[in-house]
């Protein structure tokens, strides 16, 4: 048994504390939360910062670490898309090793749980030594093809059968993106989800939504870049009706309302697009961020003001290393408070370690600081003005 102490515990379900006393078993379970003048002082492991909850990572891409500095900054999803598709293929010893490495990244930054996304099943290895809990997201995407949607499905869902859900990983089926995913497609996903959900209460199911502005107008009247990036692949979109609407309407049209539903990124989604998928599944929206990511691709960030106004659920993820300098929930949060410095932190610190893990079906263990869960305990080196700063870094306690 340990007894942890800072100048403040933020338990995040609850006020902060003071002085606050963490006392954790040796498998980190929470015994007790209290507060240090009732405490022997010489029974004390005490530190200077703030105790938070371990950080949950909602949207990542792991098997994409060996991309780590491949692809340029600054040229907009499409070239950065084509850039992934050219330089997935190398030995698969590289592939390996830095999937192995990126895990333990996470891991020393102080991340508990991954929402990570799945096209192949290179990842599965680690995973099932990971200390890390991982929600497995196998990708699907039949680039608007209804012929090819079928042989789409069947190719993935063997990738599916790869995937850890031992110690309490979990797995589903998700669409890719609006632009790539066919209506067919998306029946076959929820059919399948359909089908899992009687082996879990409920499923979590994450597609990428409104990236970049190219997005939305290939769905108002198919013209964008998006056409010229279907072009450049030999893809036809004989088949693709615009629908008149952004992007997200042709998701929520296609997706299984009774499944979470992490969009992630949007980056260019709008007060009423929140409005309407809340008005879609109220109780099972979740927005997941990726900021660095956003600034390395599209050098821009969503306005974080529309989705407090609308008391949306926020949570952070970091992409890949092809999209990012590290995988750092806090460096993710420093960026957001440098940017956006109306977002405090007692807010980014939910985003980051209870939102996330709500998104991702694992609150009742971890995501915030309560007795009887084991959520992973951070120390934080900041002060009581709880500013976080460039040189703010993360010490794992439990």
């Amino acid at each position: 048994m340990k007894k942890l102490t800072a100048d403040i515990v933020f338990p995040v379900s609850s006020a902060p504390i003071p002085n606050g006393v963490v006392v954790v078993d040796k498998t980190g379970k929470i015994l007790a939360i209290d507060r240090r003048e009732n405490h022997d002082p010489a029974t004390l492991e005490t530190h200077r910062g703030v105790i938070v909850p371990g950080f949950v990572n909602a949207h990542c891409h792991l098997e994409l670490s060996h991309m780590k500095g491949v692809a340029p900054t600054g040229t907009g999803l499409l070239p950065f898309l084509k850039t992934v598709v050219n330089h997935r293929n190398i030995p698969q010893e590289q592939i390996d090793d830095a999937i192995e490495q990126g895990d333990r990244e996470m891991w020393e930054a102080g991340i508990v749980a991954v929402g990570d996304i799945c096209n192949k099943a290179d990842t599965a290895a680690v995973k099932r030594h990971s200390s890390i809990r991982y929600y497995n997201f196998v990708e699907m995407f039949d680039f608007l093809s209804e012929e090819r949607a079928q042989q789409t499905f069947d190719g993935y869902f063997e990738v599916f059968a790869q995937q850890s859900n031992e110690n309490g990983d979990r797995k589903s089926c998700v669409p890719h993106a609006p632009y790539t995913v066919s209506k067919k497609l998306f029946k076959l996903i929820n059919v399948a989800n359909s089908k899992l959900k009687t082996q879990n209460s409920k499923l979590t199911v994450s597609i990428h939504n409104q990236e970049t502005v190219h997005e939305d107008q290939f769905f108002r009247d198919k013209t964008g870049d998006f056409t010229e990036f279907y072009r450049s692949f030999a893809i036809p979109l004989d088949g693709f009706q615009p629908t008149g609407k952004p992007s997200i309407y042709y998701a929520l049209e296609n997706m299984d309302p009774q499944h979470r539903s992490l969009f992630v990124h949007n980056t260019e989604t709008l007060p009423e697009e929140i409005q309407a998928a809340q008005a879609w599944s109220a109780a099972n929206c979740f927005w997941a961020t990726c900021p660095n990511a956003n600034l390395y691709i599209e050098n821009r960030l969503p306005n974080y003001r529309h989705f407090i106004d609308n008391q949306a659920v926020v949570c952070i993820g970091t992409d890949s290393l092809t999209s990012n300098w590290q995988l750092s929930i806090l460096e993710e949060m420093k960026t957001i408070a440098r940017f956006q410095s109306y977002v405090g932190f007692e807010t980014l610190l939910r985003w980051a370690t209870l939102n996330g893990a709500l998104a991702l079906g694992f609150e009742e263990e971890l995501g915030s600081i309560e007795v009887g869960k084991t959520p992973g305990l951070c120390l934080l080196d900041i002060g009581e003005d709880l500013k976080l700063g460039q040189n703010t870094k993360v010490k794992r306690l439990a």
